[in-house]
């Protein structure tokens, strides 16, 4: 399956896609495909690094739950951001994906994975459909906004290079991992043509705790199986222990209401499940049998499956409440492993985050994704103000977006013709 089947655009029109992952990459391709001449300008030495950056641990394509629940997943979710991916939905990425030769499949999580889970070799195909739609790439090409005449402005090995299309599509990311190439200087351009910009902040990341040195030997080690809550959500993963507090998906999760309350009030108190399979009474159950001379250590290996990480985080609690681990009764334990308060004390910083938050106001764009204040040129991915969490959300909204923005583009060419 191809990303379009519009009509093509009947003169040689030529489009500048500013941003090489795939919300850039599926618009040049679309917009390729109805006879535009594109040319995709990225500030690195090569395309869709991210792209493979997300595809480390297995290549985490979109999901496969009913749409009602996967619209779900964006809180706050924009109409322009619904359209987008009520147009272009999972099955449809699924379906343009298996056209690229890499079929997919649902895991045990209701995610969808390429068979080969991998990225690199969906983007060589990818790639192959470009250079065969004679889509150009323009690389090391840094966008520096425009100039007084309205022309796009690139430096290029300390030059400057200028161009002026008739169509622009933005798709620069957002600030996460910005060695890769999405740093989110391009704000700053677009501030300066009086775009709102939501502050960008870190997303899918991790968290500050002020652990005790004595936790910090479980360093690198997971927390499983869990549930995190805050605030009434909660969410069923795992923990990774870091030297400085938290990571993994079931705190990526809540990242969005653990930022804003760390950002009001400088701290946000999670806590832990760390026997989700056993109710309270099932516990004290269990941690009522008869002991003889096994450590405690032993007994909560035995009773609630505890892990050395998580007996340590019990003790790192207890000491939070000034009594030892082994004083507590065996209601008042049962309890605390059903709710480790766990106190957080920031966020990691943008730069570690696996994506951000923030960025073009959707007020700023009309239905077809252009800049109101920048006629004929629009913008995707993750540029704009929206998150979610992992699980593949964050590439299914990236292409969608990428999709409706080439559409948009599509039509201001025509309806300019």
């Amino acid at each position: 399956m191809s990303a379009t089947s519009n009509s093509p655009v009947t003169a040689i029109r030529t489009a500048a896609v500013v941003g090489g992952g795939p919300a850039g990459l599926i618009a040049a391709e679309m917009l390729a495909q109805a006879g535009v001449a594109v040319t995709v300008y990225d500030q690195m030495a090569s395309v869709g690094r991210k792209f493979l950056l997300a595809g480390r641990g297995g290549l985490n394509l979109t999901h496969s739950e009913n749409i009602d629940a996967f619209l779900a997943r964006y809180d706050g979710l924009a109409p322009q951001l619904r359209q987008a991916i009520e147009t272009f939905p999972p099955s449809a990425l699924r379906a343009w994906s298996d056209g690229l030769g890499q079929p997919t499949f649902i895991g045990s999580s209701g995610r969808v994975f390429p068979t080969t889970l991998k990225t690199s070799p969906l983007l060589r195909a990818w790639l192959k459909r470009h250079a065969d739609l004679n889509v150009t790439f323009a690389l090391r090409h840094r966008w520096t906004g425009w100039d007084e005449a309205g022309q796009l402005r690139f430096i290029h090995d300390g030059s400057e290079i200028v161009a002026r299309p008739d169509v622009t599509v933005l798709a620069l990311g957002g600030a996460s991992w910005p060695k890769l190439g999405s740093d989110g200087d391009w704000s700053d351009f677009l501030t300066a043509r009086g775009v709102a910009i939501a502050p960008l902040r870190p997303s899918n990341c991790g968290f500050t705790v002020d652990w005790t040195d004595k936790f910090r030997a479980f360093e690198g080690q997971p927390l499983k199986p869990l549930t995190v809550g805050f605030e009434g959500r909660t969410v069923r993963g795992e923990l990774m222990v870091t030297r400085d507090g938290l990571e993994g998906g079931a705190i990526y999760a809540l990242s969005g209401p653990l930022r804003d309350a760390i950002d009001k009030t400088g701290k946000a108190t999670i806590t832990i499940d760390l026997s989700p399979d056993l109710s309270v009474a099932a516990l004290i159950a269990k941690l009522d049998q008869p002991r003889g001379k096994q450590s405690l250590s032993n007994v909560l290996r035995k009773a609630a499956r505890l892990t050395g990480p998580a007996t340590g985080l019990l003790h790192e609690a207890s000491l939070a409440f000034g009594k030892p681990l082994s004083s507590l009764k065996t209601q008042d334990l049962a309890a605390l492993i059903k709710a480790v308060p766990v106190h957080l004390t920031g966020t990691q910083p943008i730069a570690k985050a696996i994506s951000s938050a923030g960025g073009i106001a959707f007020a700023e764009l009309d239905d077809d994704f252009m800049l109101t204040k920048c006629p004929g040129v629009f913008a995707a991915g993750e540029m704009l103000d929206w998150e979610a969490p992992t699980g593949g959300y964050l590439l299914q909204a990236s292409f969608a977006t990428g999709m409706a923005a080439a559409r948009g583009a599509l039509m201001w060419l025509r309806s300019r013709h």
